[in-house]
């Protein structure tokens, strides 16, 4: 085609561009002007409404000088690292297993999956029931006659945060097996025949050869656990609601429990502006090494 009668590249794809108004101006509006206005009001003594009464970093010093704060970042950074290995590991196992072409395959894939269909809500209340240690899984195992077995994290302070995680990894599991199998059934069978020929074994054509050809699939599951472990609200409110005392307190309890039941919009803002500098953190890092290492290299 000649080029003078190339249409302008502002003009190209047109109709695609003016459906993408509306979520532009969402995403410009809600997410972009709700944050800054967030950010904003944290500097305030904004009490039940927001208010123009700026206190520079007094809610910042008063958010980290607060024990139930410090506990909700503790209990946040072990189920976040224990929910990203753990999850990985058990995802990436289960796929490479159903990926061997296994019998009834379509029946476990909806059994591994089928956790991730309930709400964080019936999830933690599920969990509360089997954990519970009178009529649940402490419960039965005594009635089978064990009687010094126990199993009681959910009252216990020190191990709450790993009953918490139970019961995140049996929702969140399912989903990572599924977009592993996805990302191994892409996976070219010459290369399986190849390694074959060379003698390289399973576990280590699975580790110097697979999973490096999955990292784009890693990196998917990597963001989708991490934007739930940042958001985890409900199973803890389910489940523990917070207890034993504070101890299974998470970030997004603070900032809810802040600006609805104390009244205290400012301090909830700092907290919910902490959430945000901690996820900006972890995600300016991974999107230069991820984006600005392809457009340097």
């Amino acid at each position: 085609m000649n080029a003078a009668k190339r249409p302008n590249r502002w003009f190209r794809n047109l109709s695609a561009k003016v459906a993408s108004i509306p979520m532009i101006l969402t995403a410009l509006v809600v997410f972009v002007g709700g944050t800054a206005w967030t950010v904003f009001y944290s500097f305030t003594g904004s009490r039940l409404l927001p208010k123009v009464k700026f206190v520079g970093f007094d809610q910042y010093e008063r958010l980290w000088s607060t024990r139930r704060w410090m506990i909700s970042i503790e209990n946040l950074a072990v189920y976040g690292i224990c929910s990203l290995i753990l999850t990985m590991v058990l995802g990436f196992t289960l796929a490479a297993l159903l990926d061997r072409k296994i019998r009834f395959e379509n029946t476990f894939r909806t059994i591994f999956l089928y956790p991730f269909a309930l709400s964080f809500v019936v999830t933690g209340l599920a969990w509360q029931w089997i954990l519970n240690p009178d009529f649940g899984l402490q419960g039965v195992v005594r009635r089978w006659g064990w009687e010094g077995f126990n199993f009681d994290p959910l009252n216990n302070p020190d191990l709450v945060i790993y009953g918490l995680l139970i019961a995140g990894m049996w929702q969140g599991t399912g989903l990572v097996m599924v977009i592993m199998l996805a990302g191994l059934r892409g996976i070219d069978e010459d290369i399986w025949k190849a390694t074959r020929v060379d003698g390289i074994g399973l576990v280590k054509t699975y580790v110097q050869v697979i999973v490096p050809m999955m990292r784009p699939v890693f990196v998917t599951a990597l963001v989708i656990i991490s934007s739930g472990i940042i958001k985890l609200y409900d199973l803890v409110v389910a489940q523990t609601n917070g207890g034993p005392g504070i101890s299974s307190e998470v970030p997004a309890k603070y900032v809810i429990d802040y600006m609805f039941k104390a009244q205290n919009l400012g301090q909830g803002f700092a907290a919910s502006t902490m959430m945000l500098v901690s996820v900006i953190i972890i995600l300016v890092p991974w999107a230069y090494l991820e984006f600005g290492g392809k457009k340097h290299g």
